[in-house]
């Protein structure tokens, strides 16, 4: 089995890298510090099995999950027994070892992943509506401003940024104040160019100029990313 490990701590990816080398059938290909590095990797790279801490600066192990379409079989390495519960509501997950991690507690989880099928078809996806489908392929918005029906050609909208009972709409020539909300224009954008990256945002993520901690950068804005929505946002960015 190819394996990555990911922990932000040296001496436990050396630990782990040390008793990988006991079992014959583990290959290690890469162990990285953070989930971000093992993101790029994956864009790449298949492997069957991946060693993940859960406590991580900026990204934890459940974001890191989050974000793969088809995860393959994966052990959380931790020093926190406290989401055991959490940790086995994801199919991939096959078993959660706490360290200090002995070599025996090691080869008794590696039976476990040699015996446990994983399934690896992605969650059902709610299906919209004929008219949702047919509202979403159209690139033009029109917005209702003074009594007066204003066309903005949806691709160029940079940021839509929630405001009370109004919306700002940015766009790259001009900004647009709507009485309306974010879930209402939510539902008219395209899903392959728009996503909500906190409660009061949703950007064009083709728009993205940079990228930092907890933030995105569009034109001159820095909108604010929320812990809930990174993991869907790295997702689909195409990492190099």
């Amino acid at each position: 089995m190819n394996c990555i490990i990911i922990d932000d701590e040296e001496m436990a990816r050396a630990i782990i890298e040390q008793l990988c080398s006991q079992v014959d059938d583990l290959n290690v290909l890469e162990q990285f510090p953070n989930a971000i590095q093992a993101i790029k990797y994956l864009n790449q790279n298949e492997v069957d099995l991946i060693f993940l801490d859960i406590h991580m600066p900026d990204f934890t192990g459940f974001d890191f999950i989050q974000t793969l379409k088809s995860p393959p079989k994966i052990v959380l390495t931790t020093s926190d027994k406290n989401f055991a519960l959490e940790a086995f509501e994801y199919d991939c997950i096959v078993d959660y070892m706490v360290k200090p991690i002995t070599l025996p507690r090691f080869l008794k989880c590696i039976q476990k992943v040699q015996s446990t099928p994983i399934n690896q078809s992605a969650p059902a996806q709610q299906t919209p509506s004929e008219e949702n489908q047919d509202t979403k392929e159209e690139n033009d918005l029109y917005i209702n401003i003074d009594r007066r029906l204003i066309k903005i050609d949806i691709p160029t909208i940079n940021v839509i940024e929630a405001k009370g009972d109004y919306i700002l709409i940015k766009t790259e020539k001009q900004n647009y104040t709507v009485h309306s909300t974010l879930k209402k224009i939510e539902e008219k954008l395209p899903d392959d160019i728009f996503l909500k990256v906190h409660r009061s945002y949703v950007i064009n993520f083709k728009k993205i100029i940079d990228i930092e901690d907890n933030s995105v950068l569009i034109e001159k804005d820095v909108i604010p990313v929320s812990r809930s929505n990174r993991p869907e946002l790295m997702r689909r960015l195409n990492l190099l």
